[in-house]
């Protein structure tokens, strides 16, 4: 999968330090993944929940922090729209971002 972009995964975990490795362990796993369904990413992160528009939400570090991504599937490529702690999610609709 094309990862659009990794700046903004850079930029979390220059302020997030903890969160550095599991975010470039997603980042790799991510992009030699070949999602063509929602299946496939539910095969290769379990936990991944599906919202309103292709919107994937990942839970990062035991759940402590979140990435969503906006799919295109036809096209193999993901839109980082969040990174934040799980409390920042809280405060955001997943769907609209």
């Amino acid at each position: 999968m094309r990862i659009i972009s990794k700046k903004i995964l850079r930029e979390f975990w220059a302020v997030h330090s903890d969160a550095e490795q599991p975010l470039k362990a997603w980042h790799a796993k991510t992009k030699a993944a070949n999602w063509i369904t929602s299946s496939d990413i539910k095969s290769d992160y379990r936990n991944a929940s599906f919202v309103a528009n292709n919107r994937v939400v990942f839970n990062i570090k035991g759940n402590k922090y979140r990435v969503i991504a906006a799919v295109n599937y036809d096209f193999g490529v993901i839109y980082i729209r969040f990174v934040g702690s799980h409390q920042a999610y809280d405060k955001i609709d997943a769907t609209t971002i």
